[in-house]
């Protein structure tokens, strides 16, 4: 190439180079860097705490005191480990910042087998989280009517999900990821309410009316003690999923050498974990603990009373989703938007914002409205990239980067995280079995019941939630 030549492309490299900032200024994720540490806090509190904690007590009725305690445990520690490393990683190359799971990826694995390997299993955490908060926010809103308002809890379940989607389209059209910091501060503080409402209803009522409770495994046969054990660890496992976003929310964060980003995010990832540790242990131990192995997978049923704290949990869910979808959203509407405006080279803009973000939450809360029991049909597939997502890739990324020294402590962490992915696909795979019989009986229950009569898939729905959000049907 000539000098002249050269010359030539200086400006057009510099005018393009200006243009990419221009963009990554709009786009959602980094748009705004000025996040305060307590932020990470909420949104993580908002994106790991789900209703799957309900269901907790169950798993413990499966796997037993011991081997379930621990379970939940251990899970805690790898997933915390887990975080650690994503947030390393988030600035391992000096002066870049990987601000997206994908990009990570590609700078893990190579540009285009990065972006292909993580990109599909981060989409499908987040879209179908999307569509079973959508199904959760419409099952609870109707229950909180039904208990206190019963002249209109008759109405059809559709009306309920269809009016989530069009609070969504509104909240929907907010510019950045700080811009939600009050929802997600809302809906953190509703997912700690409503398992504080378990954890104190079910210790009290344990009290009351402990001289008869079971505590033995809830199956009697070994065949069936052993499923409902991979059960259990399964829900227990996927109980903390919540890495997808975890870059997204750092890239938040202002970083400089003197302080980088990391610093900010662990603090919040700390009081985020032990906020998590201590309702998750708080929910299952009470809840085992107050009902033994009759108790329901989803521990609110086996409450039923009084019905205005039922109520109240059910109105608490519905706030807590409200937020969930958002965070769970983001990364979505930045992937559409990075794709019209880098590939498709429309021109950034809220006209722009306003038509992709509208399209993508009604999509959502068309599926929702079809297929009320979604969460059932996502056993498979939600099981294995929530487990990739928080358990798989976060070590194997560390590896692949920082190639630690053999039989050193990350080097024992890391491999022994991926064998406990590798192991998990029996337990997958067990639940797939088990949703696929489900779901044909759901499907025929649907051919037989009229449409405008309510379906009670509590059940399906909660053998689901390794979508780490759940929806609550309460009697």
């Amino acid at each position: 190439m000539s000098l002249r030549q050269v010359a030539q492309l200086r400006p057009l490299t510099a005018r393009r180079a200006q243009e990419q900032l221009d963009i990554n200024n709009w786009l959602p994720i980094t748009a705004d860097r000025n996040a305060k540490w307590w932020y990470s806090a909420f949104h993580n509190i908002t994106a790991v705490v789900g209703a799957g904690i309900l269901g907790l007590p169950y798993a413990l009725s499966g796997c037993g005191w011991g081997p379930g305690i621990a379970a939940i445990f251990l899970s805690w520690v790898i997933t915390f480990y887990s975080f650690w490393q994503l947030i390393r990683l988030h600035e391992i190359v000096p002066g870049q910042r990987f601000d997206r799971y994908p990009e990570l990826g590609q700078h893990c694995f190579g540009p285009k087998l990065g972006y292909w390997i993580i990109m599909p299993q981060q989409m499908t955490v987040q879209v179908a989280s999307c569509i079973v908060y959508t199904v959760t926010g419409g099952k609870s809103l109707k229950k909180f009517f039904e208990l206190v308002v019963p002249s209109i809890g008759h109405i059809r379940q559709t009306y309920f999900i269809l009016f989530f989607t069009v609070l969504q389209l509104g909240l929907s059209q907010s510019p950045n990821f700080n811009s939600l910091k009050g929802i997600s501060l809302l809906a953190a503080l509703m997912s700690c309410g409503y398992a504080m409402i378990a954890f104190v209803t079910s210790t009290i009522m344990g009290v009351n009316n402990h001289a008869h409770v079971d505590h033995s495994l809830r199956s009697h046969t070994t065949p069936s003690q052993v499923f409902d054990m991979l059960g259990g660890l399964g829900t227990i496992a996927f109980a903390f999923a919540g890495h997808s976003v975890a870059l997204e929310i750092q890239a938040t964060i202002p970083s400089t050498p003197e302080k980088p980003s990391r610093i900010a995010m662990w603090r919040g990832v700390v009081v985020a974990y032990v906020i998590v540790i201590f309702f998750y242990l708080a929910v299952a131990i009470s809840g085992f603990w107050a009902f033994g192995n009759s108790v329901e997978d989803d521990v609110l049923i086996s409450l039923e009373k009084p019905a205005w704290l039922i109520a109240a949990a059910n109105l608490m869910v519905f706030f807590h989703v409200i937020g969930s979808y958002q965070v769970f959203a983001m990364p979505v509407f930045d992937l559409i938007e990075s794709v019209l405006v880098n590939n498709l080279r429309f021109k950034p803009g809220l006209l722009l914002r306003f038509i992709a973000r509208s399209a993508y939450v009604l999509v959502a809360g068309f599926i929702a409205m079809c297929i009320p029991f979604f969460g059932g049909l996502l056993g498979l597939f939600g099981g294995l990239v929530f487990s990739s997502t928080s358990y798989y890739m976060p070590c194997v990324m560390w590896i692949v980067v920082h190639k630690p020294k053999r039989f050193s402590m990350h080097w024992w962490a890391s491999w022994c995280l991926k064998v406990m992915e590798d192991a998990n696909v029996f337990q997958v795979l067990h639940t797939a079995e088990m949703k696929f019989m489900k779901v044909k009986t759901k499907i025929a229950y649907h051919e037989v019941k009229p449409s405008n009569e309510a379906i009670d898939d509590v059940t399906l729905l909660n053998e689901g939630r390794h979508l780490s959000m759940q929806t609550i049907i309460l009697r």
